[in-house]
This record gives C-alpha cells, structure tokens and sequence, in this order.
C-alpha cells in the first residue's frame, strides 16, 4: 500500500528531527492535486496567506519547487 500511493511515503528514520521534518511536509501533489507539468508560475509562489504557516524557504529544487512546501 504504501509504495503504491502517491500520497505516503516511507518515513524517515535517519534522527529524530529529520522524522519530525518529514511530518510536516505538505504537498499539492498526488490524486486530485497538480501535476508538476502543468502547474504554473502562480501556483508555486507564495501566497499572502501562506506567510506564517508555511515556510517559503524549505522547498525542493528541480521540478518540485513550491509544490512541496513545509509547515513553519
């Protein structure tokens, strides 16, 4: 089940502050969500309401940009 989904992952056991980073990734991918391919400019800035709830600086580079973000 869980490598089958796009919505789980296997959690990081590496110490205990990467397991608690892993917790509180978001993502607008995945089912019913966005595609990389077709998400735009304005989807992967950041949102005036976004400011205090999500960090605008703990993002992956490459295709994922702004659609992976994290909670601050």
């Amino acid at each position: 089940f869980f490598g089958t989904s796009q919505l789980s992952q296997f959690m990081d056991h590496n110490n205990p502050l990467s397991g608690l980073t892993h917790k509180r990734r978001l993502s607008a991918l995945g089912p019913g969500g966005l595609s990389r391919e077709r998400a735009g400019l304005e989807v992967r800035d950041v949102h005036p309401s976004h400011y205090g709830r999500m960090c605008p600086i703990e993002t992956p580079e490459g295709p994922n940009i702004g659609l992976i973000g994290s909670l601050s």
